[in-house]
C-alpha cells in the first residue's frame, strides 16, 4: 500500500485527524528559555533551550551545547534541536546518562487504553541527523507503574525519519491527572547502570528490574568532540503506522508550551524599557504587581527572574535583590519587588526592563 493510501485509510478510520500528535513542539519551533546554552553535562540539566524537550542527565566528564538551529536541508522543517559535543568522555562511569525526554500528562493519554485488554499500539517517529552512524535507544517510560519498553535505532549522516512502533501494554493504567505519566526517551549516552543487561526489544518490563536494560548496545554521543545530533519532527500517535508529521501554527504551539513554562515578557517584541506590569507600593520598601499568564498553567508555577529590572513611580528606582512570588495560582500570580526605603505607601508603580531586552520573569510548571 502506498503512503497516500495508508494515510487515506487512517483518515477514514479516524486515527489521523487533527491533534493526533501527543508531542508538543515536535517541530522545535518554540524556544522560550534560550536559543543556545553551553557547558552542559555536569549534572541533570532539565529544560534549557527548546520548550518541552528535557535534557535528563547524570554528571559526566563530557560537555555539550544545546541549541535551536535552523534547518535548510529538510523540506517542511525550519528548526531542530542541535546537540554539539564540546568535551569528550571516553571513560564512562557506571552512573552516567544523557537522555532527551518528552514528558506527557496522564490525563492526555487515556485514549491509549493502557492497562486494559484493549491497549493501543503506539508509534513514535522523528527525524534525526548525526555526524556519523550511531546506535541509540528509543524508549517509552511509564512513570506511574515503573514500566519501560525499549527499541534500538541507527542514525545516518542524512536526515532520516525513524518510525518505531511499541506494542500496547495491558498492565498498568496511567493516572488521569496533570502529572507526568509517560515519557518518550532517546538515550544518547549511558554507563553500565543502564547498559549492563540484556536487550529485549519492544517488550514492556518492570523498570525496577530493567534499569540495566534501558540503553544496552548504544554508542556514546560523548566519544568525540566531532559529534553532533540534530532532532526534529518528533511525533507520538496511536497505531502501527507513522503518519506525516502534524504541523501546526506557531501561536498554537506557543500556547501549548506556555501551560508548562511562561516567560513575561513573551519571547519576542520586547524593547529595552518594556513595562511588564503595573502595581502598588505596599510600604516604603516594597511594591506588588499582579500578573496574569497567557494561558492556565499545569500547576502553580515557581518564579525565577533574569536580567536587569526597574521600578518606575515618576522616577526610576532600581529593585533590590530578592524578587519573589507574593501569591500564586494556575492562572495568575502577584510578584513582590523590594526597592529600599524610597517609595510612598500606595504609590502607583510600574515594573519593567532596565535597558535589557533579555530581562524577564519566568514561571515554571514543567513536568
Amino acid at each position: 500500500m502506498s503512503k497516500a493510501a495508508e494515510l487515506a485509510a487512517l483518515i477514514g478510520s479516524g486515527q489521523a485527524q487533527g491533534d493526533r500528535n501527543f508531542v508538543i513542539n515536535g517541530a522545535m519551533n518554540v524556544a522560550q528559555l534560550s536559543v543556545s546554552v553551553t557547558g552542559l553535562g555536569d549534572g541533570d540539566e532539565g529544560y534549557v533551550t527548546l520548550d518541552r524537550v528535557r535534557h535528563t542527565a547524570a554528571a559526566s566528564a563530557g560537555r555539550f551545547t544545546s541549541a535551536q538551529t535552523a534547518v535548510s536541508d529538510l523540506p517542511g522543517f525550519l528548526n531542530c534541536l542541535h546537540l554539539d559535543c564540546t568535551t569528550a568522555d571516553t571513560s564512562i562511569a557506571s552512573s552516567e546518562l544523557l537522555v532527551l525526554e518528552h514528558r506527557i500528562e496522564g490525563q492526555n493519554l487515556q485514549q491509549l487504553k493502557k492497562g486494559t485488554s484493549s491497549a493501543e499500539r503506539i508509534t513514535v517517529s522523528f527525524y534525526m541527523k548525526t555526524n556519523k552512524a550511531f546506535t541509540f535507544m528509543c524508549a517509552l517510560n511509564d512513570y506511574d507503574n515503573n514500566r519501560i519498553n525499549t527499541q534500538q535505532f541507527t542514525t545516518t549522516t542524512d536526515w532520516t525519519r525513524h518510525s518505531i512502533t511499541f506494542v500496547g501494554d495491558t498492565s498498568g493504567a496511567l493516572g488521569d491527572d496533570a502529572n507526568n505519566s509517560l515519557s518518550i526517551e532517546l538515550y544518547l549516552h549511558a554507563g553500565a547502570t543502564y547498559t549492563g543487561g540484556t536487550y529485549v526489544a519492544n517488550t514492556w518490563q518492570s523498570r525496577a528490574s530493567s534499569d540495566n536494560m534501558r540503553a544496552v548496545g548504544i554508542g556514546s554521543f560523548y566519544d568525540s568532540t566531532d559529534n553532533d545530533v540534530k532532532l526534529t519532527g518528533l511525533q507520538m500517535e496511536i497505531g502501527e503506522q507513522a503518519t506525516p508529521f502534524e504541523h501546526e501554527d506557531f501561536g498554537t504551539t506557543l500556547a501549548k508550551c506556555q501551560r508548562y513554562f511562561t516567560r513575561v515578557p513573551t519571547i519576542d517584541g520586547s524593547t529595552a524599557y518594556t513595562f511588564i506590569a503595573s502595581g502598588m507600593a505596599t510600604d516604603t520598601n516594597q511594591s506588588i504587581y499582579p500578573i496574569s499568564y497567557p494561558v492556565t498553567m499545569r500547576a502553580n508555577p515557581s518564579l525565577t527572574t533574569s536580567g536587569s529590572m526597574r521600578v518606575y513611580n515618576g522616577g526610576t528606582v532600581n529593585p533590590s535583590a530578592g524578587i519573589t512570588l507574593n501569591s500564586v495560582s494556575t492562572y495568575s500570580a502577584s510578584v513582590s519587588v523590594p526597592t529600599g526605603s524610597v517609595l510612598t505607601t500606595k504609590d502607583a508603580v510600574l515594573v519593567g526592563l532596565n535597558n535589557d531586552v533579555d530581562a524577564n520573569f519566568q514561571f515554571d510548571a514543567e513536568l
